[in-house]
């Protein structure tokens, strides 16, 4: 399940893919439009901008803007650097995996299963990007 951390990352990129042709957007502008809580907003933009997906401009005529195009940053990347591992479980986590205290993966029937909806799941995500958030 996407936390509401990353519903908000995804809304406010949208926000951006859409006004990315207008220079920098304030952040006030994008919390406004999208109803996101400001200061929270302003800690999921600071991610973003750590990650180099976005950058920023102070000052007048300053904002958020993309650093990285928004037609090559693949939705997976988003949810790994928000909401962390894309899989149900950790034992079946490409980027994030742990084994379970109690569970032989050789011989589970879950872990089979959730492989198949983490390879599933990925295959969408890889193939999509910022672009295909908006109309």
């Amino acid at each position: 399940m996407l936390s509401k951390k990353s519903q908000y990352a995804f809304k406010a990129l949208s926000y951006l893919v859409e006004k990315r042709n207008e220079g920098p957007i304030l952040i006030s502008e994008i919390a406004e439009h999208k109803k996101i809580p400001l200061k929270f907003l302003e800690n999921i933009l600071l991610e973003l901008k750590k990650a180099e997906i976005l950058d920023s401009k102070k000052g007048k005529g300053g904002g958020y803007f993309f650093k990285e195009s928004p037609e090559n940053v693949k939705l997976a990347k988003i949810i790994r650097l928000v909401n962390g591992p894309i899989a149900m479980l950790p034992c079946v986590s490409l980027n994030f995996y742990e084994k379970c205290d109690d569970c032989n993966e050789d011989h589970c029937g879950l872990h089979d299963v959730l492989i198949e909806v983490r390879d599933a799941s990925l295959n969408i995500l890889e193939s999509k990007t910022l672009m295909d958030l908006v109309d």
